[in-house]
């Protein structure tokens, strides 16, 4: 009885120094959300006291269980769990709390706070990107354990919130593990009924267990959030469940222990204030100064390092037990987790389009993506439901799915904002190079993943075909006009859109070597010329962003400066220039961040600020040109929504050919001259 009683005070200690760490850090710096840590500090203390594996000392120890705190504004919670279980995460950085260079933002942030598995905040994302986590277990799990070795086994926990579960896109995501059946996947739901706005009756009315259940989840609880047992219980029983993932529902007090402000909306996302900190302290016994931690509860906590460095041994003890048992295996399973590529990966790129003359930039990705997948083994993804316009399958790979053995193409059906999460999840998680694909029109619905991919630094390579009015008949509703421009707004975002097959190869090959960001690469549905290499220069200037294609003389009275298809009208154009005595050089932009990043001479050699006559050429929106065209230039694209007709009438009747082209840059040379 005496050693259950203490241990119930140490575990009450130590739940409150996670919450106390979170109002003290609040109040100092006036500014967070100290109401979901202090509600949900004790189902978060059961799973990392008694359930989660990790270690502490190695926050990147590959077969760790991944905790993704979704309800990324409760970031103290996460804050003070990692300081307290022993991560290099000092008490001077958590006073530090939403200051400039801190390893504390407001919101968690991945790389910048040791142990944050992923950058949460935007409500959804950190419980669809957990899924893709899953996802990459399983199919690391999959491909490599062998009987007697299970080498990959861990699982994915995340706390979430009803925000969380009101955004959209965790119910495509909720759908689809349910569909593929991930029951690695545990999911804590703060289940407090309170939003900024307040009682969440007034928007939040379904029965969530239900829902989940439909989806095909297993569902424990609900708990009282307050009742470590139960939760605990709650926990077992979602583990012990392997062919479902589980949600545990765990009823919660926000602002547990604020005398006024408990179970309000003010206290979901502001400072409690020094007087409501004062009476907290008060209502639960907490006799400590600010930032002050009991002894026993640290000691207790810490007990986390021992444990994590004893299973990491164990775990590398049996790595190298499988070594020895599958040399091959093991070799290929650490090279997909460093992420290298193997030597000669590109072998095979070189020459894929001899003897083309015209070629979609979609199919011509599709051979270049099928020829990298025979040497990368980590390639792995899929479609939204797309797979045969997108040309995305990689030909004698099965899918990834419930009933079919876990390979390589991956069906994630009409959900392309799950699809973008999970894409994201699964490159955090390690282990794969995971690309999506759909048309260039749907990327909006996937822009909250991208840019999380960009801000975290992952490595994904979203695939969007039908990139432009090109598409033709399906008119205005599919042809994407301002896109182009908003993914390029994106910081870390490399969008490349290639001229035709060559470019197209070449592109692959740079969102394959890119490992500090996302890669965009934007195909045709319509063939378009393979250019003759011989007569042009080589395709490999793509690396560098743009680069001279053609030029009737190395001193050019115009420049013509087109990305995609556009650029056989810019070499169609340059060549009706030359018979009218204008000499114009042709250049190829396929990527705007590629080309910026190229020192300033090399760029001034392909763009020489003394050639004034600048026409580029996209069939998209022209605003965003006048950074290469200057005022001077002129910009020949699309200002308008499209029309549904065969796509070459569309070019016609929208100004998108040769002879507009030339006409717009022979008024530029002659006004140049007077």
């Amino acid at each position: 009885m005496a050693a259950s009683t203490t241990t119930a005070k140490l575990d009450e200690l130590s739940i409150n120094a996670i919450r106390f760490l979170a109002i003290d850090a609040v109040q100092k710096a006036n500014s967070g959300h100290p109401g979901a840590p202090m509600g949900a500090a004790p189902m978060a203390y059961v799973l990392w006291d008694r359930f989660l594996k990790h270690n502490p000392s190695d926050p990147s120890w590959a077969d760790r269980d991944r905790f993704v705190l979704s309800a990324g504004h409760a970031s103290m919670l996460l804050y003070a769990l990692l300081h307290l279980t022993g991560y290099p995460l000092s008490l001077d950085e958590i006073r530090q709390f939403r200051q400039w260079g801190s390893q504390t933002p407001g919101h968690p942030e991945y790389g910048l706070t040791p142990g944050a598995e992923m950058t949460t905040g935007p409500l959804g994302q950190g419980f669809a990107s957990g899924i893709g986590m899953a996802v990459a277990e399983r199919w690391l799990a999959e491909h490599y354990n062998r009987p007697g070795h299970d080498i990959i086994d861990h699982r994915v926990y995340a706390i979430v919130s009803d925000g969380d579960l009101m955004e959209g896109v965790s119910s495509e995501a909720a759908s689809l593990a349910g569909t593929l059946g991930l029951g690695k996947i545990v999911y804590l739901y703060d289940d407090n009924g309170i939003s900024i706005e307040g009682d969440t009756d007034v928007v939040f009315t379904e029965d969530v267990p239900a829902r989940f259940r439909a989806y095909g989840w297993h569902v424990a609880g609900p708990v009282d959030g307050n009742d470590l047992d139960g939760i605990e219980a709650a926990i077992a029983e979602a583990r012990a469940e392997t062919g479902r993932p589980s949600l545990v529902v765990v009823q919660t007090t926000i602002g547990y222990g604020s005398p006024n402000k408990a179970n309000t909306g003010g206290v979901h996302g502001e400072a409690l204030g020094e007087d409501e900190v004062r009476l907290t302290r008060e209502q639960l016994g907490w006799e400590h100064e600010p930032f002050v931690i009991p002894q026993d509860a640290l000691d207790h906590m810490r007990g986390a390092v021992g444990r994590g460095t004893d299973a990491q041994r164990d775990w590398e003890a049996r790595l190298e037990a499988y070594r020895a048992a599958y040399p091959a295996e093991a070799a290929q399973l650490e090279a997909d987790l460093s992420g290298e590529l193997p030597a000669g990966w590109k072998d095979g790129l070189d020459g894929l389009f001899d003897g083309d003359t015209a070629l979609s930039t979609r199919d011509a990705g599709n051979r270049a993506m099928n020829a990298i997948a025979e040497r990368v083994h980590g390639l792995t993804g899929g479609s939204a439901d797309l797979a045969p316009s997108t040309k995305t399958l990689l030909k004698g790979h099965a899918d990834v799915g419930l009933d079919a053995s876990v390979d390589h193409n991956m069906h994630f059906g009409v959900r392309e904002h799950a699809m973008g999460s999970i894409a994201g999840g699964m490159a955090l998680h390690g282990g794969v190079i995971p690309y999506t694909a759909t048309f260039l029109i749907f990327s909006d619905y996937m822009r909250p993943p991208m840019r999380l991919a960009a801000l975290m630094e992952q490595r994904v390579i979203y695939v969007f075909t039908h990139d432009s009015v090109g598409l033709g008949e399906d008119g205005p509703t599919h042809q994407p006009i301002e896109q182009l421009l908003g993914l390029r707004g994106v910081p870390n975002l490399t969008v490349i859109r290639p001229a035709d097959a060559t470019e197209t190869a070449e592109a692959w090959k740079a969102a394959i070597e890119r490992r500090d960001g996302p890669t965009v690469l934007v195909l045709t549905r319509q063939g378009l010329p393979v250019l003759d290499r011989k007569e042009y220069a080589p395709a490999d200037g793509l690396q560098r962003g743009g680069y001279v294609l053609w030029e009737a003389s190395p001193e050019p009275q115009a420049i013509l400066i087109a990305t995609g298809s556009e650029v056989s009208i810019a070499l169609d154009a340059a060549k009706l220039l030359e018979g009218r005595g204008v000499a114009a050089r042709v250049v190829s932009l396929p990527s705007w961040e590629l080309f910026d990043a190229q020192p300033a001479d090399y760029r001034e050699r392909v763009l020489p600020r003394s050639v004034t006559a600048r026409v580029s050429i996209e069939a998209a929106t022209t605003l965003g040109w006048e950074r290469y065209v200057g005022l001077d230039g002129a910009s020949v694209g699309v200002d308008r929504f499209g029309a549904s007709a065969p796509y070459k009438r569309i070019y016609e009747e929208l100004g998108l050919t040769p002879e507009h082209v030339a006409d717009e840059a022979e008024a530029l040379v002659k006004r140049g001259q007077r």
